[in-house]
């Protein structure tokens, strides 16, 4: 099990922060490659002509380490939605079919299809939150609905952001694949924690963005593309998705063939190169203390969690069809609009969602902190 890493990140003894499904905070060494990076911004005349391309790089190669992927599948790409579009744009939806979402899910893999949906002549299909926790379950019986138009697409997150429930990706992934319809994952919540390999999971598209789980900054995301769909039409036309447009050449439009692999659906202005190494920094870290090692400790923590609030009259979904990470408390008499606010008012923190409470500790948090959230809500909750 991987020991608490909170001597890496500025967080005092007396903050419980339990958030990281919000936000995480930065660890010292991401901060410090951010302020590097404004340094390098304020003095650009410094800078080497490669650099920018052993950044994009640098960053393409962490990313793809988390997923199992190989670095020419991974996009440079600002967010989850931004993915998701250009998914759409790639992506034809036949006319009658339908696409499979989450009920509730994050907006990303879900409105880019609802907004497609009456012009493309197909509908979408939201898969009802299970009143037994069991989202997997609930997709599988989705998918396998008799009398249902035929299955195009299916677009859901690995881990539901509001009550925390896993969905057994691999199981999903041969279920679709059986009839015959596209697979894109949302790996917000998962990516960098649960173990992912898309070689095996074989997905369309898999994206994540790097300011939750994986330690980095707003702005930043990858998106993982399935080599038959590298041959698409990017969302934003842009020189380095050419093979041969660049200043720096004699002829500027030499050759306007698309780039191979997915470097083609880079984001324009991909030169963040204060934010990217940022990422890049962020997801090393949890890529060297591995998959296995981060799901030890975070469910020995969220496990601690639910012992120590078995008897305060919440519920929680039962531990073999949640996240490790996440722990979503369910009020049955329904949740005090004020609880987030009081916990804040004690340092200790987390975040409403949809009527529960998510607590989600990250590899920051200990032993004490989880007995001072059981002993704070115990406080302020009852």
């Amino acid at each position: 099990m991987l020991p608490s890493q909170r001597a890496l990140f500025d967080i005092p003894r007396d903050v419980c922060f339990m958030n990281a499904a919000a936000w995480s905070p930065l660890p010292l060494a991401v901060q410090e490659a951010g302020r590097a990076g404004v340094g390098r911004k304020g003095q650009p005349w410094k800078l080497d002509g490669q650099f920018m391309a052993g950044q994009h790089e640098r960053a393409r190669k962490a990313a793809a380490a988390l997923i199992g992927a190989d670095p020419v599948d991974v996009a440079l790409i600002p967010s989850v939605g931004y993915g998701v579009s250009t998914a759409g744009k790639v992506m034809a939806i036949p006319r009658g079919s339908r696409v499979l979402v989450l009920q509730d899910d994050h907006t990303s893999p879900v409105l880019e299809w609802m907004s497609r949906a009456e012009a493309g002549g197909y509908t979408v299909e939201p898969v009802r939150q299970p009143t037994d926790g069991d989202w997997t379950s609930a997709v599988l019986e989705a998918i396998e609905r008799n009398g249902a138009a035929p299955l195009a697409l299916v677009s859901i997150s690995s881990v539901h952001w509001s009550d925390g429930g896993a969905v057994d990706m691999p199981r999903v992934a041969a279920a679709a694949k059986a009839k015959g319809a596209a697979l894109l994952v949302d790996a917000t919540h998962d990516a960098g924690v649960r173990r992912i390999d898309v070689k095996t999971l074989d997905p369309d598209f898999l994206i994540f963005p790097t300011y939750k789980w994986v330690l980095g900054p707003y702005g930043r995301a990858f998106m993982y593309v399935a080599k038959r769909h590298q041959n698409g039409v990017p969302l934003e036309q842009t020189a380095p998705a050419r093979k041969g447009v660049a200043a720096e050449q004699k002829v500027y439009f030499r050759d306007l063939s698309y780039a191979d692999g997915a470097r083609r659906y880079d984001m324009g202005e991909r030169d963040h190169f204060i934010t990217l190494e940022m990422a890049a920094v962020g997801m090393e870290m949890m890529a060297a203390w591995g998959n296995d090692p981060i799901v030890a400790r975070l469910s020995m923590l969220t496990d601690r969690l639910a012992d120590g609030l078995a008897n305060s009259g919440v519920r929680v979904l039962d531990k073999k069809l949640r996240a490790p990470h996440l722990l979503c408390l369910h009020f049955p008499k329904g949740m005090a609009d004020d609880l987030p606010q009081k916990l804040a008012a004690e340092n200790v923190h987390a975040a409403p969602r949809l009527g529960r409470l998510r607590i989600s500790p990250h590899v920051y948090n200990d032993e004490e902190d989880v007995d001072r959230f059981v002993e704070v809500f115990k406080k302020v909750g009852l």
